[in-house]
């Protein structure tokens, strides 16, 4: 029996932890249903492989939380990158509506070597409830393969909530303005 026990807690564990899973699924309580939030406010994402970061190449949108009212939503989005320094970090998150506008972009003046996950908050972000968004985010590099977009994505509304996309077809907006002027540490 114990041996039943523990191989059953090890294929849990295994499963888990699984790259791109989430433990109640995006979109989910911890019951499983879905995610609910107050009236203006969406909770969505989460991942349970947020403490590894060997093999990333590019800063993963893990979790999105948005809270306020139609026009001037803020949003809490966490990331994980494979930050090294100022030589290679995840330097904004942005968020783009359906046409591929840029909506808003929250830089990030320092890299979070030894802070992952992070969650950094931003707005007030001109949306309506029912806007179809992405929230994605994008590396500062050394102009390797590590540059640039290319990470998890998330896309929604405020109204549904988000969840993990692929984002093929979104356009890269890398010289739209605000951009960074540096790097902290």
């Amino acid at each position: 029996m114990r041996v039943t026990a523990s191989v059953l807690m090890v294929l849990l564990m295994a499963c888990a932890n699984r790259p791109g899973t989430s433990e109640a699924g995006a979109g989910s309580d911890a019951a499983g249903g879905p995610a609910s939030a107050g009236e203006g406010t969406s909770v969505s994402g989460g991942s349970s492989d947020e403490g590894s970061d060997a093999g990333m190449v590019a800063a993963d949108v893990m979790a999105v939380e948005v809270s306020g009212s139609a026009d001037g939503y803020t949003f809490a989005v966490t990331l994980r990158s494979p930050d090294t320094g100022c030589d290679r970090y995840a330097d904004w998150w942005e968020v783009v509506d359906a046409e591929g506008t840029l909506l808003y972009r929250r830089i990030l003046g320092h890299s979070h070597v030894d802070e992952q996950p992070f969650t950094r908050s931003g707005g007030p972000v001109p949306a309506q409830i029912e806007d179809r968004l992405w929230i994605r985010a994008h590396m500062q590099g050394d102009g390797t393969s590590t540059e640039g977009y290319g990470g998890q994505v998330m896309m929604g509304s405020v109204q549904e909530g988000f969840s993990f996309a692929d984002a093929d077809g979104l356009a890269p907006l890398h010289e739209a303005e605000p951009l960074p002027d540096g790097c902290a540490f």
